[in-house]
This record gives structure tokens, C-alpha cells and sequence, in this order.
């Protein structure tokens, strides 16, 4: 295992003065994991404004698999920066937008005719899949999931889980909202049965009897890996079981693959790994290339409900965002990056399964394909939270851009670029091993301090 050694000045001086600068002119909700101001990305490599150059294992939170500024997507910029910007496509439309609405129709699961809706961000995206749910169905209730982030809009944030930070002090939020247990346990997947297992299609069941009746169900909202929550993956089986409730019921399924999506699980989309056919599929981040994007696509009968101008957006489907995405499709297929989210996937796991065995706080390591995490926990069982930021700042102080997840802020979860060469991915757990390393190692030696004066 290598050594901490610091060998950059991270953050520097003029990061420093940006950050008070920040202080003074954002508001503090706008919360930062680290305090590295960039100034050029390539790759899978950030440059601050510094000179420092990190590995980054971040990605702007999931947006960009094909890596920063990927040649083919800042060509396809170029191209339609020099046509034109802006003329909304309610009020002249534009072939991409159309283009792109086709080639997302053909490529998410499905055999089924489908339209595509294409919108700003994640949560708008979240919002506009609920609307349509909605009138298709012409029921009120949506069902979700317990440390599920759909966004941060009224309606998302009303589906989104955590409290801190996202919901407190927001309230009240929109009714008819119910919140099932994510199909995920830690004694199962550790190999002890559980007698009230999460992962049990039962309590979709229970929730007809105890919260909400199935008839008054429009849809029920599930990212099939837990994005914020952790990167907790569900049994195979499990959505397929849910579905066939849903089937059963007339309620439709609704797959947030805002994170999931754009071949980081080792499928364009995982809902291909579950071996299901979403009603709506949305996705968002990594679709636009760096460029904020959004689809909502679905059985066409369900996004033809709403009527001429029920949906829509001045700025959705912006014709410089829509050919990224193209670009970036293309590339994913190309460079074949599913084959290569499961190579970096393989590759980590195998590397934190050894790490597991050194230190005992690594509790679980979750995931599908190269969206992978390690959840942290102490020898009392209670969440990691403090040795997680630790970690996490140890990081970027010799060079590695990662965040944290989780519900308890105990995971530490990878999103490094699909484009990431095998040194860099080298370097970058490297980095990680050392931190984890050193962290542990301070805190049992600080353990022991402590029990020593105790005995004297």
C-alpha cells in the first residue's frame, strides 16, 4: 500500500480566495465536497485553477461517462454552435431534438411503440414521468422508495428520502406519496436469511392493506441501483416481482435511470440487467456529454395522455444538448463503454473484497458495473459518517476527486469517467487505499489510546 505523501498543494491559494469569495456570494445551501475550483477537465483528469491535476473518480456526479470534453461530442457542439442556439422547439422545432426522441424510442427496453419528451434536468424529468402517470391513469397516489433522490423540485423532493439536507425546512410537500423499503438487506446479501427482508415483493402487498389502495396507485417511481442511497443494488429478481404486482394492479413502472443510465451499470440502461420494460423510462446526467439534458421516454399511448401543450419547456431539448447527446450515444456504442463499465467494475470489486478482509469497517461493497461503493461503518456497528469525510478529504488532497452517499453520509461511491485509462483507474484506488488506510489505522490507534487511559 503506498504512503499518504502530499505532493500538491490541494487546495491552493487561488482556490482558497475563490472559496471565500463563494462564501460571500452563494448562498450556503449550495452545498461542495471539496474545495478544488477547476479550470480545464480532459478526460479523466481535472486541472484547478492551481496547476494541481486530479484523477477524477467524481464525474460531476454521474455526468460524464464518455469523459470530459470527448472529442466527438465537443465536435457535434461546434457544429450547432455555428447553425444556431435557441428558437425553442414549441415555437420552430428542429430535427435533433426529433432525432434524438427516435434513437432513445429504439434503444431503452422495450418492443413496444414509445414517444420521448425531452426536458432540462433530472428532477424536471421526474416531474413531467409523474404528470404523465398521472393523466394516463387518471389516479392520484405514486409509490417510492425509503433512501430513493428523484431530485429537488417540489414534486422530487417530495419522492426523494433524506431529510438532511434535502427536505428540511421545505415543508409541506405534495400529498399522496407513499415510501416503501428498498428491495435491499444487508443479511441477506451477507448470506443470513431475514425474516422481514426488504428485498421481499411482500411489502409492496402490505402497502395496498396498510397505506394506500392499489386502485387509487398511478405509478410507483424506483431507480434500480439507489443513486444517493448508496449504490445498493437489489436481488435480480426483485423488479421483475414488482412489475407483475404492478401488472396486476394497472399501476405503471417507472425506472429514474437519472444515475443508472448511459452505460455506467454495464447496460445503457440497468433495467436491462433485471430484464425488465420500464412504462416510463427517464435519464438524465452522462446523456448530455456534460450538457444538461433529460428524456422522459414511454409507452406511447401513456406520453400521448396529456394534451397539446400539457408538456413542454421553453428551454427543453436544447438543440446544442441534443446533438451532444447524439454524440454521446454514439460514442457509448463505439467505444463499447458497457464492456468497459464491467471491466472497472470487476476490477474495483476485486480490489475492495481485499480491502474488506484488511479492515473490518468496509461493511458492504454494493453496486452494478462500474457504479460501485464501499459503505463504512465502525466496530460498534454506527455509520462511518466522520472517518467517510476524512477519507474523502484525504482524497482530493493528493489528487482524487470522490464524493460520499448514503442516507448516513457513510459511503464513498465511484464515478469515475467509462474512458479512464487502467493507469489512471491504478492511481486513482491507489490514492483511495492509502486514505482508507490511513484513517483506520489513526482511529484504532486513537481506540487504543483511549482504552489505555481508561485501564490506568
Amino acid at each position: 500500500m503506498a504512503t499518504i505523501q502530499l505532493r500538491t498543494e490541494v487546495p491552493g491559494p487561488r482556490s482558497r480566495e475563490l472559496m471565500q469569495r463563494r462564501a460571500a456570494a452563494v448562498p450556503r445551501g449550495v452545498y461542495h465536497s471539496t474545495p478544488v475550483f477547476a479550470a480545464r477537465a480532459e478526460g479523466a483528469v481535472v486541472e484547478d485553477v492551481d496547476g494541481n491535476r486530479l484523477l477524477d473518480f467524481a464525474g460531476g456526479i454521474g455526468c460524464t461517462n464518455v469523459g470530459h470534453r470527448a472529442a466527438p461530442v465537443m465536435s457535434a457542439i461546434r457544429a450547432q454552435l455555428d447553425r444556431f442556439l435557441h428558437t425553442c422547439f414549441s415555437v420552430a422545432p428542429y430535427e435533433s431534438y426529433v432525432k434524438l426522441a427516435e434513437r432513445l424510442n429504439q434503444l431503452t427496453p422495450g418492443k413496444f411503440p414509445k414517444k420521448t419528451l425531452l426536458v432540462n434536468s433530472g428532477a424536471e424529468a421526474v416531474e413531467n414521468a409523474v404528470k404523465f402517470a398521472r393523466a394516463y391513469t387518471h389516479r392520484p397516489a405514486i409509490l417510492c422508495y425509503e433512501d430513493a433522490f428523484h431530485g429537488r423540485t417540489l414534486l422530487a423532493l417530495s419522492l426523494t428520502s433524506k431529510t438532511h439536507p434535502y427536505k428540511a425546512g421545505f415543508e409541506p410537500f405534495v400529498s399522496d406519496i407513499y415510501r416503501l423499503p428498498f428491495g435491499y438487506c444487508h443479511q441477506c446479501a451477507a448470506g443470513a436469511k431475514h425474516s422481514d427482508c426488504p428485498a421481499s415483493a411482500d411489502f409492496l402487498e402490505r402497502a395496498f392493506k396498510r397505506s394506500v389502495a392499489a386502485e387509487s396507485v398511478a405509478a410507483i417511481i424506483a431507480e434500480p441501483v439507489l443513486g444517493e442511497g448508496g449504490f445498493m443494488a437489489p436481488p435480480p429478481d426483485y423488479f421483475r416481482r414488482i412489475m407483475e404486482i404492478c401488472r396486476k394492479q394497472g399501476i405503471l413502472f417507472i425506472a429514474d435511470e437519472v444515475q443508472t443510465g448511459i452505460a455506467r451499470t454495464g447496460t445503457l440502461f440497468a433495467c436491462e440487467q433485471y430484464g425488465i420494460e420500464p412504462d416510463i423510462l427517464i435519464t438524465a446526467k452522462s446523456l448530455g456529454g456534460g450538457l444538461p439534458i433529460a428524456s422522459v421516454t414511454g409507452r406511447a399511448e401513456i406520453m400521448d395522455a396529456p394534451g397539446s401543450g400539457g408538456v413542454g419547456g421553453t428551454f427543453g431539448g436544447n438543440p446544442v444538448s441534443c446533438e451532444a447527446a447524439l454524440a454521446v450515444l454514439d460514442l457509448v456504442e463505439r467505444e463499447n463503454l458497457c464492456a468497459r463499465a464491467i471491466d472497472l467494475g470487476n476490477r474495483f470489486v476485486s480490489l475492495a473484497q481485499q480491502w474488506k478482509q484488511r479492515w473490518p469497517q468496509i461493511r458492504a461493497v454494493h453496486g452494478l458495473g462500474a457504479m460501485r461503493s464501499i459503505e463504512l461503518a465502525r466496530t460498534s456497528g454506527e455509520p462511518a459518517d466522520e472517518e467517510t469525510r476524512n477519507i474523502v478529504k484525504l482524497c482530493y488532497e493528493h489528487g482524487l476527486l470522490t464524493i460520499s452517499a448514503g442516507t448516513y453520509g457513510n459511503i464513498i461511491r465511484l464515478l469515475m469517467p467509462l474512458v479512464i485509462t487502467n493507469e489512471q483507474f491504478e492511481e486513482g484506488v491507489g490514492v483511495l487505499e492509502s486514505a482508507l488506510g490511513f484513517v483506520f489505522s489513526a482511529n484504532a490507534q486513537a481506540t487504543r489510546l483511549r482504552e489505555a487511559k481508561a485501564y490506568a
